[in-house]
């Protein structure tokens, strides 16, 4: 029961913020970072750049997808083998 109020509590803070900025534009902390270094520093140059740049920005949400993907799979791993060491441990 824990579990589930728990859930229903991280649902509602995910959707909360969509029904009070309606007309919001959600954006990342990398635009607003580069927007603010561009106001402060205007002949600011980047150290380096983009080894690779992805074609376009559906290839680039893939790619963010799979990282999100596989670190949740090696989280989701590493919880399974600790709780599975803990309950098939001898006491």
């Amino acid at each position: 029961m824990k579990n589930f109020i728990l859930f229903l509590f991280v649902i509602v803070l995910a959707i909360i913020p969509l029904y009070l900025q309606k007309d919001a534009e959600f954006g990342g902390a990398d635009g607003q970072a580069e927007e603010l270094i561009e106001e402060i520093a205007p002949a600011y140059e980047p150290w380096f750049s983009s080894i690779w740049e992805p074609p376009s920005g559906e290839i680039e949400s893939l790619l963010f997808s799979l990282q999100a993907a596989a670190g949740a799979i090696v989280i989701g791993y590493v919880i399974g083998f600790g709780r599975a060491r803990k309950k098939y441990s001898s006491k």
